[in-house]
């Protein structure tokens, strides 16, 4: 079975994908990703792969919903889904991976953003990875993933909704702008920064030792970034990668969201970011979304920001301390 179905309560498409049950789950001797393993090719640095078990296809049924769902609504889970792998070394951290992979990296992101980008069938591109066993990770070789969905995500239009609320509020300001700007300004919880990106622990950071990565440049997409841009992000990704794996002395798990405006909404206020959202809240302890948070919807934070940005300022490699602007 394959198809997004309605949640009447949520206001929310849920995507039903049988054939997800049969991803392997950590095999001990192989990996799809490996070369040799006939699934790649015998030499790469950074190497997309079509998903073997996608949420969303290309020849899947139409995304064609009814502007007004009944109860128990249906559609066609149209898209893409694929796999980014960082490196052919199985092993390979991604606190390891050199500067130039990085580059590498978030330039295959913005290509296959711009692909997307001229598929009428696509609302969104949502790059992410998952990291680390805790996080449910079923294949350990260094990867990431992106997603083409065919609508707006919920939490993508939750942001949406509290721009526009902003805006009316405060004479069209743009809220992701006074986020970023604020966080400047106090300098308390920035972590690492560089000549086109800041990396902060946000005020009401819901996850411990979560980072946020903006741009000092306002933009929607990775596709409004320059090439001196794009190198800058994937500097300091590998610094944050990396003060996070030295934070406790092994591979952090968490998430990475790399968070992109809608494709054809050019007039929605949105402003390019990323969230790392770790689940390691000490070096013995992890972070588990229980009921409150799952069922209810209401983080409980183990760990203060302030604290948490300083000890990843002091985590190698080192940097600040920052005073605000």
């Amino acid at each position: 079975m394959h198809q997004l179905r309605w949640h009447a309560l949520l206001q929310q498409w849920v995507v039903v994908t049988t054939a997800r049950q049969n991803r392997p789950q950590m095999p001990a001797n192989w990996c799809p990703f490996d070369p040799g393993s006939g699934h790649v090719p015998d030499h790469y640095d950074v190497y997309l792969y079509p998903n073997d078990f996608p949420a969303f296809a290309p020849d899947s049924d139409p995304f064609n919903p009814d502007p007004h769902p009944a109860l128990f609504a249906e559609t066609g889970p149209r898209g893409a889904c694929d796999v980014v792998l960082y490196s052919p070394e199985h092993t390979l951290p991604p606190s390891a991976l050199s500067l130039e992979n990085w580059g590498k990296v978030v330039d295959l992101w913005t290509e296959r953003t711009r692909q997307h980008a001229a598929n009428p069938d696509i609302a969104l591109v949502a790059v992410f990875e998952n990291c680390g066993e805790a996080v449910g990770v079923t294949m350990p070789h260094p990867h990431g993933q992106i997603y083409a969905m065919p609508f707006i995500p919920p939490t993508v239009q939750r942001e949406l909704a509290a721009s526009r609320q902003f805006a009316e509020s405060n004479n069209g300001a743009n809220l992701f702008e006074r986020l970023f700007e604020e966080e400047v300004k106090a300098g308390v919880r920035i972590v690492a920064q560089n000549s086109d990106f800041v990396a902060f622990v946000p005020y009401a950071a819901r996850f411990p030792a979560e980072i946020w990565i903006f741009g000092r440049r306002p933009a929607r997409t990775l596709l409004e970034f320059t090439e001196a841009e794009r190198k800058s992000l994937a500097e300091i990704i590998s610094v944050i990668r990396k003060k996070y794996d030295n934070l406790y002395g092994f591979l952090m798990p968490l998430m990475m969201a790399v968070k992109q405006a809608p494709l054809r909404q050019p007039e929605a206020a949105y402003r390019f970011h990323v969230q790392f959202l770790p689940l390691q809240r000490s070096p013995t302890k992890l972070k588990y979304l229980a009921t409150i948070e799952t069922g209810y919807g209401t983080f409980l934070a183990d760990t203060a920001p302030e604290q948490m940005a300083d000890n990843l300022r002091r985590s190698e490699p080192a940097t600040g301390p920052y005073s605000g602007s």
